[in-house]
């Protein structure tokens, strides 16, 4: 008995997949992807959670900007970032699943 052809998904798109995978691999990434789920917030805000300088912050922030995963919205002189990828949060829930009860 032979399976049923599948069609699979391309190569480059899979390469542009981790691509994306490989940016939200990281630890101050993922939160601040939990929390941008959540809410908007500027970078200051953000970094102030993360622990991190406010460069460092918007260094990450860029990352994930370019991969189509963030989008960002000036209201006078601050700028908000959002979540603009609606998968994120399937990606955000299995992480959470499988590693939110850990310390």
């Amino acid at each position: 008995m032979s399976q049923p052809k599948r069609k699979w998904t391309s190569l480059e798109a899979l390469a542009e997949a981790a691509e994306c995978l490989r940016v939200i691999a990281h630890p101050h990434r993922l939160r601040m992807i939990q929390m941008l789920l959540a809410s908007k917030y500027t970078v200051g805000e953000l970094a102030e959670s993360c622990e991190l300088p406010s460069a460092m912050a918007s260094e990450h922030l860029r990352l994930m900007q370019r991969c189509g995963l963030l989008g960002s919205e000036k209201e006078g002189r601050k700028v908000y970032y959002c979540v603009v990828e609606p998968h994120l949060q399937g990606i955000l829930h299995c992480v959470e699943q499988r590693y939110g009860t850990r310390r």
